[in-house]
């Protein structure tokens, strides 16, 4: 192979490498937006310099709503369960990683204490909530990520 055919391969790798990135970002564009929706938030506006995507492990979305008040929230989807919470917990998208790790953390140690585990639904649960806080972690703590 000419060295400008490796060139153009690599370029055509990139392009699709983006391509599934973006339609990546779109997918979880909408999830997000069905969550809130679900949860009785009807999302108006994104805002997409503030918002971050680590394709294909997670989004964390900033967003407003109209309905049913006019509040901003940090809206997380991906490989792992669809989660908000209000903007004032956290000022960046790397705050609020961490926020989401350590209330999912707890949420864990909450369902451990309660009792609720002894069902084997909500212990995979717990244990599903436990791998992704300690995923959010990592990430929260990669400074590569966030240069």
């Amino acid at each position: 192979m000419t060295e400008q055919a490796v060139d153009q391969t690599q370029e055509i790798d990139q392009e699709k490498q983006e391509a599934l990135r973006q339609e990546w970002i779109r997918e979880h564009f909408q999830k997000a937006n069905r969550f809130l929706a679900e949860k009785g938030v009807i999302p108006s506006n994104v805002i997409a310099d503030e918002s971050r995507y680590l394709a294909p492990y997670v989004a964390i979305w900033k967003m407003e709503s109209k309905q049913p008040k006019k509040q901003t929230f940090w809206v997380m989807s991906g490989d792992l369960p669809s989660d908000y919470v209000d903007v004032n917990v956290a000022g960046t998208a790397r705050e609020a990683i961490r926020h989401f790790s350590m209330m999912w953390q707890l949420k864990a140690e909450n369902l451990h204490k309660s009792g609720a585990t002894k069902d084997p639904m909500q212990a995979k649960f717990a244990q599903l909530l436990v791998s992704r806080a300690e995923s959010l972690y990592q990430i929260h703590n990669d400074e590569k990520l966030w240069g």
